[in-house]
């Protein structure tokens, strides 16, 4: 039998790692010393691959309702990931508890899950990146409190005095910073700090008996400065909340039947992200559960279609410096002139794929595993205008802003409801129009889009994916694309 020997190590972090360390000295009772102990635990067995994963993460958040502060919260969590992997089958294994005999039973957890054998000692070297996307410093105590309040209230005050409709104004703020320390068997130590930011805004607008919402959202990676930026003209945003709630207020009953469909552009690229982006990371494509299997390669779109997934887009919500293995976000390429060129990976899919991870191994916390998911997901724009693309349609439906939807991987089927839509005809856009949902499946919709405009824009920072109950921010973003011959569901039949 043999008897564990603790191999005890010193590491070189880089300056930003270093900054990460000493923290951690100070908010927990792990020592530098300790450190290189519990690392050299973890790595003195035999294993395809390893990793020890540390998260700190401080969340505040406030809320307005009915004109007062109903709620403010704050919290702090910190805990530690031990993954191992040998093939597909991983040990992983967490705790929130940061003494000395939770972590060595949570490294030892991990390896008894895949029965690892001692081996070797593993030496991490130290991985810099100087340009980061992103501020490090804390940005929930960059701002006063009473500054958030003020701001929450203006909101509720200056909708109120712009339109004698408003019923309800709901406004929250949100920041987080989060810390990671994360290294692994490939000799990798990696540190980043990552902040988050979110203004919110849902004004509910009452007239003749109806009642319709709009909502507005402004968030990212910001510095407090870049934030205040976005959010320095209140009016502008109160005004897009009260316009397109009063669209609503106004819209007739949608037209179902197929039609064609233009998609406006920024949020509406969530339709993108949904039926086609989750087909396209790693893990589906390995378990062959995904719509588009053993089509790299293949032409599965129109040539207008090009799509990237991008994690290096400084201040976007989705971006980060590395993702949740340590590997360095990228800029992947997609779908090139409608060619199915490459997916999203992690490590694990990567490796038994025999592939290179892109950079997209990400995870909720230190209590979840990695997996394949994406940062911002965006069509790039071509040539056609806004008003070409919609003088081209003879009868139809324009839709700016979505809602929400369901997918199935499997068969890439969708279900999408339209928060604003409006119908084409004779080459104008023409009423708004409620209810409609978009039904479809995303390779056919990649290659009926047969026009794509010059007018690309990233969505205004407030997506949240979802997957295997794990949930991650994300950007999206595309131009405004005109799609032939969708389904679209709504109250009324259109008439052939």
């Amino acid at each position: 039998m043999l008897t564990q020997i603790v191999k005890v190590y010193s590491f070189m972090p880089s300056d930003f790692t270093n900054k990460i360390i000493n923290e951690l000295e100070n908010t927990s009772p792990i020592s530098r010393g300790n450190l290189n102990t519990y690392l050299g635990r973890l790595f003195s067995k035999q294993t395809e691959f390893a990793d020890f994963y540390y998260q700190y993460k401080e969340i505040e958040s406030w809320s307005l309702e009915d004109s007062i502060i109903k709620n403010a919260s704050f919290s702090i969590d910190q805990g530690i990931g031990i993954r191992t992997i040998e093939g597909e089958k991983t040990g992983f294994s967490y705790t929130n508890n940061l003494d000395n005999k939770s972590i060595n039973n949570t490294i030892n957890l991990a390896h008894n899950i895949n029965n690892l054998a001692y081996s070797r000692e593993i030496r991490p070297t130290r991985i810099n990146r100087s340009d980061s996307l992103y501020t490090s410093s804390n940005i929930i105590y960059e701002m006063k409190e009473n500054e958030k309040v003020n701001l929450l209230s203006l909101l509720d005050k200056k909708a109120r005095d712009k339109d004698n409709r408003v019923k309800q104004v709901q406004a929250s703020l949100s920041f987080t910073f989060e810390k990671v320390l994360i290294c692994n068997s490939e000799e990798e130590f990696i540190g980043d700090i990552r902040p988050l930011v979110r203004l919110n805004l849902s004004i509910l607008l009452s007239e003749n008996g109806k009642n319709e919402q709009g909502y507005v959202g402004v968030g990212g990676r910001y510095s407090i400065e870049e934030f205040k930026a976005k959010t320095h003209n209140l009016d502008s945003i109160i005004d897009e909340a009260i316009r397109i709630a009063s669209v609503n207020l106004n819209a007739v009953e949608c037209p179902s039947g197929e039609q064609t469909v233009v998609l406006g552009n920024g949020w509406p690229g969530i339709l993108l992200h949904e039926a086609i982006g989750h087909g396209l990371e790693g893990d589906f494509i390995r378990k062959k559960t995904s719509s588009f299997n053993q089509l790299l390669g293949a032409k599965i779109a129109s040539k207008e279609v090009t799509v990237f997934d991008d994690g290096t887009l400084p201040g976007e919500r989705g971006s980060l410096n590395f993702d949740d293995e340590g590997q360095p976000s990228n800029q992947t390429i997609l779908i090139e002139n409608g060619k199915l060129v490459n997916f999203m990976q992690d490590k694990q899919n990567a490796n038994l794929m025999n592939v290179s991870a892109t950079g997209n191994g990400r995870r909720e916390s230190y209590a979840h595993i990695p997996m394949p998911r994406m940062t911002n997901t965006y069509m790039i724009g071509q040539d056609k205008t806004k008003d070409e693309i919609i003088e081209s349609v003879k009868s139809g439906i324009y839709a700016p802003g979505f809602s929400g939807g369901q997918v199935d991987i499997t068969s890439g089927k969708f279900v999408f409801e339209a928060s604003e839509a409006y119908l084409i005809e004779n080459g104008k856009i023409q009423s708004p129009v409620k209810g409609a949902m978009l039904i479809g499946d995303g390779p056919s919709v990649l290659k009926r889009i047969s026009m794509v405009g010059n007018d690309f824009k990233l969505a205004p920072g407030i997506g949240i994916c979802g997957k295997d109950g794990q949930s991650v921010p994300v950007g999206v973003g595309q131009p405004t694309v005109r799609i032939d011959k969708l389904t679209v569901g709504g109250t009324s039949l259109q008439e052939q």
